[in-house]
């Protein structure tokens, strides 16, 4: 496994525009991001999308994300409870996690993603 740094100044910089957030059912979630290099068994970069919402079926994969700026309410599928989360957070989306997001500030996170094993 190697090791893995990214400047301050490529989480705030520019990221590369990817369109709206698929399966968006609420305003115009226009997103962008940056994948950075890692080892094979997980994915990390930095994300951004502007407001809007949309469901989220059962997660394949764990996701653990540190938000750096932006507002969004997170509604967890199974007990209906509303989290608001905003810069300074970090929230951990196991695999199998249902709910929704909401973005009411356009939203930054770095995220890793644990890809899961394929036997």
């Amino acid at each position: 496994m190697s090791y893995v740094h990214q400047q301050a100044s490529v989480v705030t910089g520019p990221l590369e525009a990817k369109g709206q957030r698929e399966g968006a059912d609420s305003g115009d979630p226009q997103i962008s991001s940056i994948a950075f290099d890692a080892p094979a068994e997980v994915r990390f970069g930095v994300w951004e999308c502007e407001p809007g919402g949309w469901p989220i079926a059962e997660r394949a994969d764990t996701e653990t994300c540190y938000i750096v700026s932006g507002r969004l309410i997170v509604t967890d599928g199974a007990t209906g409870e509303n989290y608001e989360v905003s810069a300074g957070d970090v929230i951990v989306q196991p695999k199998g996690w249902w709910g929704r997001w909401d973005v009411i500030e356009t939203i930054r996170k770095v995220y890793t993603i644990a890809v899961p094993e394929v036997s």
